[in-house]
């Protein structure tokens, strides 16, 4: 068994005043408890570091504030780590409601692999308050059993990493706004440093309660997509599906033959079958109503977040062009 270096969770804020007294509280009700927790404030206009600063957890002296205004989300964590005392750190966002073994889960590959892992990813799961916000975990987020460990790449808002690895990779990248997490994952996975998978360690979050909030979302994300220069394949695919593929089988269905439409038939149940799989074992608490609300929502969502990738994608690549960020993997 490896004896287990000390522990600093981080964290970056702005403006969650009605949400950050959860977080807190699910930090103060962990079975493990970390050595200190660092929360970056990004310049909040609300009372959020008051809040924090008056939560029992900081009255113990267990939680240190920082305050940057204007810093985004790298900045900000990368601010955390810079301060933190712990060799190991483990990150996660405001709005989230950690389960009582989070950190615990996390740091159990690094007692008991051998070689221990230098990053352990976590895992996040819904926390719906709506028939809505049903429909939109279960479209836009995978469940455990669909991660391939090898293959999946933490999210910042469920994760542990050896401090020296971000070192090593200097951080996470400034320039970025959005998917900077996964840009963090893709140059530590180039830099060899071992990962691992820990599906206990959750991290419980809101989807957003709105088709305009969700497409704000996914907008930024495939601005940030373009940005980063990455998922260029999957983009692409996305633009020939609804630009090529749609209208020239509506054509033809309409010239030739309705048969043709049997092909989006078929393609509008290959997009569709997993968000409703998934669906189907959340609709249990939910009215025949609320049922039948939760798979009309299901399609809706799922095209309002491709019509807000391809519109966000290009104004990212249009940035990039324009200031020539340096190399994601450098």
């Amino acid at each position: 068994m490896n004896l287990l270096p000390s522990v600093t969770v981080i964290a970056t804020v702005k403006n969650e005043a009605s949400s950050i007294g959860m977080l807190l509280d699910s930090l103060s009700k962990q079975t493990e408890q970390p050595d200190e927790i660092i929360i970056v404030d990004g310049g909040s206009t609300d009372d959020t570091v008051n809040m924090i600063r008056a939560h029992p957890l900081s009255q113990c002296g267990i939680v240190r504030v920082l305050v940057q205004k204007g810093a985004n989300i790298s900045q900000g964590r990368n601010a955390a780590i810079a301060a933190a005392r712990g060799e190991i750190i483990a990150s996660t966002d405001a709005g989230v409601r950690l389960s009582p073994v989070w950190l615990a889960e996390l740091m159990k590959p690094f007692r008991e692999q051998n070689p221990p892992p230098d990053i352990v990813s976590g895992f996040f799961l819904p926390d719906p308050h709506s028939v809505f916000e049903t429909a939109m975990g279960a479209t836009i987020l995978p469940a455990a059993t669909e991660i391939v460990p090898e293959r999946f790449n933490p999210s910042s808002r469920s994760v542990a990493f050896r401090k020296s690895a971000w070192e090593w990779v200097r951080g996470y990248p400034e320039w970025l706004d959005y998917c900077e997490d996964l840009i963090f994952d893709f140059r530590l996975r180039r830099a060899g440093f071992r990962f691992a998978f820990a599906p206990q360690a959750i991290a419980c979050f809101r989807p957003r309660s709105s088709l305009a909030a969700f497409f704000r979302q996914y907008y930024r994300y495939a601005r940030g997509d373009g940005k980063a220069d990455i998922w260029r394949k999957r983009h692409a695919i996305r633009y020939v599906t609804y630009l090529v593929a749609l209208p020239s089988l509506i054509a033809l269905g309409v010239i030739h033959s309705p048969l043709w439409w049997l092909l989006l038939l078929l393609g509008a149940v290959g997009m569709l079958w997993t968000p409703y799989k998934r669906l189907r074992s959340e609709l249990r608490r939910h009215s025949l109503a609320g049922k039948i609300q939760a798979v009309l929502w299901v399609p809706l969502i799922r095209v309002t977040g491709d019509v807000a990738k391809m519109i966000g994608y290009p104004v990212g690549l249009w940035w990039r062009w324009r200031h020539r960020p340096p190399a994601n993997f450098n």
